[in-house]
Parts: C-alpha cells; structure tokens; sequence
C-alpha cells in the first residue's frame, strides 16, 4: 500500500470539499471528481481514463458527481502518479482534447507540446530538477559524482538532462549506469560494486522506487563508505529513510518541494489566500491555479493563470523551484571530488588521460603568483613586483643601491674624506713652506694646482653614493672626468717641465721660454678644456639618467644610473687614459735624470699605478652586479688619488718635515754622480 498517494488523494478530495462550500471562489461552479487506483499499470490506467472520457458508468473507490441525473463526461484527468502511464495516457487523451495534470510525472519528454498539447504538471520536470541538481552540486563543491538511473523514459530522460547540465556547471561524472529491477541479478551487483569501488561520495539517481529498492538492498550487505544519494521524486519515499540507520552509511540529500520555500518567504497569493499546510508540511489547500517559474537568478516567480477554462490552459507548464534539504539524520558535510582544491600559489594541471575534474596542484613558476583557490593559470607579477614566498600575492621590489647608510658606503666615504683631508694639509705644508728650496723647485704653481685637482677627485667620489636622480647622474660622470684630466693635466705638465729643465742645462739650450709658466698654465687650460667639451656634447647628445635595471636581478630593483651614451662614457675614461698614457711615457723617459731629487720617477711610479688601476678597473666594472659596479667606480677613483698624492707629495713632504736640511738649495743642486750604462 502507497499511503503517500492516498494521503494525495485525500489532500485533494479536502480541497475540492472546501472550494465546493465556499461561494467566493468558483460562484456558479461545483466540481465533482471520480478517484481510481491504476496501480502503476499502463493497462488499467487506460481503461480507467477511456472509460471517464466516454462516461461509462462503474462502480469506482470514491464517486462524487455533480449531478445524480446522468454521469457527464470529465473536463479533465488528473494523473498519473508516474511517468510511464502518464505518457500512455496523455498520448490518448490529447487525441479528444481532455486535459491531462500530473502531480508527480516529471519526465522532460511530457514537454513536448507537439506530441502532449493537453498535458500540463505541477511538479518540475525533470530538465528543470536536473539543472537543480546539478546547481546544488556545483554549489556544494561536488565535482566528483556517480550516476545510475533506470533504464526508462524518466531514467533516460532525466539522466541526459542532468549530465548536460552536469558538464555545464563543470561537474564531472566518474560513472553512468543503467540497470533495471528486471534485469539479471549479476547486472544488479556489477553495478553496486561500481558504487563501491568509486571515489565519488555522491551518487546522483533517476530511478524508480522499485528500482532503487533492489539497489539499496544489495549495497546493505557490503556498506560503502559514506554516500550521498541525490534525487527528485524518489527521495520522498519515507521506505529509504530505514537505509540510513540500517547500513549506517548511507546519507540521502532531497531537492525540497515549493511549500519549504513559501513557508521561509510566508507568501501570499495574489488574490489574498494564505497557503496552509499540514503537520507533515504537505498543502492542504490551494485556492488558485499558479504557474511557478524558476528564473535565471535562481528566484521564484508566479504567474496567475488566470480563467481555468481548459482551451486557455494549454501550452502554459506548471513548474515549481527546488531548494535544498537535508534528511535522515545528515549532520556533517560530505566531501566529493576527484582532487582536493589547489591552494593560492598553485595551479591546476590536468592528468593525462582522466576528466578535469582531476588534476595536479603544481606550484607556480617563479615570478608568477596565483591569489585564489583553484586557479587554472599563474599570472606574472608586474616588472616592479615579485612573488612572496607563498606566491600568493606580489609585493614591491626591494630597491637597491649604494646608500649613505650601507656599510660600504660609509667606508668608502671615509677614505673620501680622508684623501680630501690629506690634499688640504699637503697644501697647507707646501703652502708655510712655499719659499722654501724644495717647494719652489718642484714648479710650486703647478703643485698647488694638482693639489686643488686632487681634493676635488676625491670629493667627486661622494656623488657616487646616494639614490641616483637626474642631476646626480650627470653631474658624477662628468665632474669625474673634467676634474681627473685637471689632475693628469698638472701631472703631465710638471713632467713636462722636468725634462725641459734637463734640456736647459745644456749648453747653448733655451728651451724653458718655450714652456714657461704662461705655457703651462695655456696647457693645463687647454688640456681640461677638451674634457670640458666632449662631456658637454655627451649631456647634451644622450645624457646620464637614473634607471631601474629590472635585468640583473629577479627579485630585487636596481637603482643606476644609465650611461645615456656609451660613446661618451668611453670617450671621457679614453681621453683620461691618453693623458695618462702620455704622462706615463714622458716619465719613464726623464726617470735617470741626473738630479739629486729628480720628480719624474715619482711621476712614473703614480702614474703605473693610475694606468694600472684603472686598467683593472674596466672588467670589474663590466662584471660588477648593483650596488658594486658603482663601489667599483669609487674604488678606482680613490686608488689612483691616493697612487698620486703618496708618490708626489709625500716623498716631498717627508723631507720638508723630517729632514729640513735637504731641503737646500745646495743639496738640490749637487750633481748625483751618473751610473754606468
């Protein structure tokens, strides 16, 4: 005995009972209705709705005509219970025009207005339940799911229904079978031992209680681990619910008719009437014909139909929205996908050969980020940005360069200081003792303005450090430059002056008026003069500018200054290395001179070093990462400033502190005996 159905029956003849006695709702009308039991039987079933449509008088379970005058034929049937008869019956009673409604048929296949044009439902069909679904198992994360249906018009049906809207939601479907209660027995346990060997933990089912029946009674004998059934019209069959307590394994998950949705929203009809429902939720009256529609948003919508003449009706579905409800006693959240999410920092990777729903989390690449949960693609961090350590997010590059805070920095702008510092004393020796022998023997105007070049190199190295700008990169190239060929120009010229001093000792030779003072100052003038204009045409042509190197380094910036033209660069640092080049031969060749204080080998020991540090400079320059290159520059910059000062100044200084009486006139001019070739 389906008591379901009877308590539907009895839920209808309430209803008709209350309409009937009241004079506000169908005023003129009275409805009768005739209730029969088919039995699940197509046959009887259609015996059942010819012998109505022709009037012919039998005695039935319940008569309650609206005359006892003569039995009229019925405006309209009301059935069946299921899908099968329901299409038996609405393919013979469309041929006479009756109205077919069906509380409970839900196959997609009664849609077809063409083939059905008299049947109408109130219960969803089941294209709508299986978007439903496959809604409800997107929503929960259910992307792993097992499906069996029943192999007929409602299993068929509403299983390619749902698989099409399963693969559009982006579920995949680790099985699909099909089995019927007719079948072989061994067919039945192939099937349940798909189930139990699946991963899915969620079986989706258009099947028929019957069917299902024999499906859960053999799944009992060897539990599976915890499943979730999803379903539609089977689901209310209060038979299963036993399952869940006997197996002890088995959850079942419901789409839940329209009364739980009115009864959240306490809805109204249009016309005023409350729907009401009994202690088991079921209606128990329903005063209006409505058309339920479930919209794209997910929302309820009811249209009024309106008049109930049968002609008006046809071609208008009723359909209802489903929602979600739990049964059984199913307290815990269940878990079914093939793989578990890719956290932030990974991406998917599809395995070969299997659905998508199956995949690898791989870890991004590097410089490549990925800030939500099952991303398909890393995405790359913008130029100035780098991954953190959970590639999750990308945070700013950390800038660097040679600061006034870093430690090398700091050590570096001591030894600037201190070079600084021991020009300005030198000066202020030579300077107290500028009378004397020594001082004005060693061309005292061009050692003072060596001394001046050489201060000046040594603060230029200062404007190396610090955040490059715009100014800050043309000025340190370029007062590099200008004042180390101010500090060569007054090397070369003092070497100059040596030999021509050696020449005029010569009988008969007068070539010091050829570079007397006014000429060595035209050539230190002319000499830095040049250096002048080729970094004027370098700033004006491609200047220096500070740059971000995003090369060198992945995850850190580069603060530098760009050389602008490299032409240029390499022009100054050229012509500085010529002078030197020059002062370094004209040394070396004066260097046997026979004074007893002869300056050019001091010149030639400075300038070897001048030659060789920067020499050396050129590869560790190129080679120098960061910060370093420009450490490299400084370097360079203070060893041959320090080479010069040390091998000029402080043999001379020596003697003017420490040995006073050398620093004679007669001792400079005694004659060094010469040397044996």
């Amino acid at each position: 005995m389906d008591f379901r159905d009877l308590r539907i029956a009895r839920a209808m003849e309430f209803a008709i009972h209350e309409i009937n006695n009241r004079t506000d709702l169908l005023p003129g009308i009275t409805l009768g209705y005739e209730i029969h039991d088919s039995c699940e039987s197509v046959p009887k079933a259609m015996k059942f709705a010819l012998q109505l449509a022709n009037g012919i008088d039998l005695v039935f379970n319940y008569t309650n005509f609206c005359t006892t005058a003569a039995t009229p034929t019925v405006p309209a049937v009301v059935g069946d219970s299921i899908t099968i008869p329901s299409i038996s019956l609405a393919r013979t009673l469309g041929l006479f025009g009756i109205p077919l409604v069906s509380h409970y048929a839900t196959c997609a296949c009664l849609s077809d207005k063409r083939e059905f044009p008299t049947f109408f439902r109130t219960i969803p069909s089941d294209a709508h339940q299986a978007v439903a679904l496959a809604r409800m198992a997107k929503y929960f994360g259910w992307t792993w799911i097992g499906a069996v249906r029943s192999d007929t018009e409602y299993g068929n049906y509403g299983m390619a229904a749902f698989l099409k809207a399963a693969q559009e939601e982006g579920i995949c479907v680790e099985y699909s079978e099909v089995y019927s209660r007719t079948q072989p027995r061994r067919k039945l346990e192939r099937v349940a031992n798909i189930i139990r060997r699946s991963t899915a933990r969620v079986i989706v089912a258009f099947v028929q209680s019957s069917d299902l029946q024999f499906l859960l009674d053999d799944l009992t004998q060897e539990p599976p681990t915890a499943l979730l059934w999803m379903g539609t019209s089977w689901i209310i069959n209060p038979e299963f619910l036993r399952f869940n307590i006997c197996a002890g394994a088995l959850g079942f998950g419901v789409t839940r008719t329209i009364r739980d949705e009115l009864k959240r929203v306490n809805f109204t009809t249009k016309n005023g009437y409350q729907v009401s429902f009994d202690s088991n939720g079921d209606p128990v009256a329903v005063y209006e014909l409505i058309n339920w529609q479930f919209q794209k948003d997910g929302t309820l919508n009811m249209v009024t139909v309106g008049d109930y003449d049968a002609s008006k009706l046809r071609g208008q579905e009723f359909r209802m929205s489903s929602a979600i409800r739990w049964v059984g006693g199913q307290t815990e959240m269940t878990v079914s996908v093939c793989s578990e999410s890719c956290p932030p920092g990974t991406r998917k990777a599809v395995q070969k050969g299997r659905p998508v729903c199956c995949y690898d989390c791989v870890p991004c690449a590097e410089g490549e980020i990925s800030n939500k949960t099952d991303s398909l693609d890393c995405v790359h961090c913008p130029p100035e940005f780098w991954p953190n350590t959970k590639q999750d997010s990308c945070l700013p590059k950390p800038v660097e360069f040679l600061s006034w805070d870093d430690t090398l920095a700091i050590i570096l702008t001591g030894f600037s200081i201190t070079g600084a510092f021991m020009a300005v004393c030198v000066t202020a020796v030579f300077y107290k003792h500028r009378a004397s022998p020594l001082v004005r023997a060693n061309n005292s105007e061009l050692s003072f303005l060596l001394l001046f070049s050489l201060t000046l190199c040594f603060l230029c190295s200062l404007t190396f450090i610090g955040r490059p700008s715009e100014w800050s990169c043309m000025l340190r190239h370029t007062a590099f430059g200008i004042t180390f060929v101010l500090c060569i120009s007054c090397v070369l010229g003092k070497t100059i002056v040596v030999l021509m001093a050696f020449r005029a000792t010569l009988p008969g030779s007068n070539v010091m008026k050829w570079f007397g003072p006014p000429q060595q100052r035209l050539s230190v003038l002319s000499f830095t003069l040049i250096q002048v204009i080729i970094c004027l045409v370098w700033l004006k042509i491609s200047p220096p500018f500070p740059f971000k190197n995003l090369k060198h380094y992945k995850e850190q910036i580069i603060l530098e200054c760009d050389l602008g033209s490299a032409i240029g660069f390499w022009a100054v640092l050229g012509y500085i290395g010529f002078l030197a080049l020059l002062c370094f031969i004209l040394a070396f060749l004066a260097r046997k001179l026979p004074d007893k204080f002869n300056e050019a080998k001091f010149i030639t020991f400075s300038m070897l070093i001048f030659c060789a540090v920067w020499i050396t400079f050129i590869p560790a320059y190129v080679s120098s990462p960061g910060k370093f290159t420009v450490a490299v520059e400084i370097f360079a910059i203070l060893a041959s400033s320090f080479g010069l000062i040390l091998c000029i100044f402080a043999p001379k200084c020596f003697i003017i502190v420490f040995r006073p009486e050398q620093n004679t006139k007669k001792h400079l001019m005694s004659k060094v005996p010469s040397k044996p070739l």
